[in-house]
């Protein structure tokens, strides 16, 4: 079911940070600024997002106004170089899991791991590991879903819409390239990024 910040209700399924406070933060950035959301979460509180298409610094301001407007609870992979000492607490406390990403099959099985450790756990991906246009969109989320059994939310800026997005679902059928082609064509018939020459 389709929802916008006017009458959105979070579910009891979803692992949830953050306060009234801070979601009126959010929600109020978000409205001053003209932008809203929509989304369609899976009755399940475990799941990877692939944040696509992603062409612009920006993405990450509105993605992370949502994030705070909403309180959802979402980890991200970040290489374990980026947690020295000093901000280790800082990057864990907002979802950072740090990973070698120097053995691909570890990362997988970390990130499993991670989510069979929990009751509820949101990872999200950006497929294309780039803001720059590229042919392929790399294979890791869909990987680790798979292993998880877990299934694939896109997220989604259409910026002429000013929407940020969650949904819809992809269950997994095992059949990779199709899959990912069927979620590419979704963003490319309904979404309008900020940057449309770098998809």
């Amino acid at each position: 079911m389709n929802r916008t910040q006017q009458n959105f209700v979070f579910p009891d399924t979803l692992p949830r940070r953050g306060n009234a406070f801070t979601r009126w933060l959010g929600q109020t950035f978000l409205r001053l600024c003209g932008w809203g959301y929509q989304v369609e979460f899976p009755h399940t509180g475990k799941f990877v997002i692939a944040g696509a298409p992603h062409t612009s610094n920006w993405d990450a301001v509105w993605a992370i106004a949502f994030i705070v407007a909403t309180g959802l609870e979402i980890h991200f992979m970040a290489k374990a170089e980026a947690f020295p000492a000093w901000a280790s607490w800082l990057l864990r406390s907002v979802g950072g899991i740090p990973v070698n990403r120097q053995s691909p099959e570890n990362l997988v099985e970390q990130m499993v791991s991670e989510f069979r450790s929990r009751d509820k756990f949101v990872l999200v991906v950006a497929p294309e590991g780039t803001r720059k246009k590229v042919e392929r969109w790399k294979s890791g989320f869909y990987r680790i879903a798979t292993a998880a059994n877990v299934p694939i939310v896109l997220a989604y800026l259409d910026y002429p819409k000013r929407i940020v997005g969650i949904g819809p679902t992809f269950e997994i059928t095992g059949a990779m390239e199709d899959d990912i082609a069927a979620m590419r064509a979704y963003l490319e018939t309904h979404i309008t990024p900020r940057h449309p020459d770098r998809v």
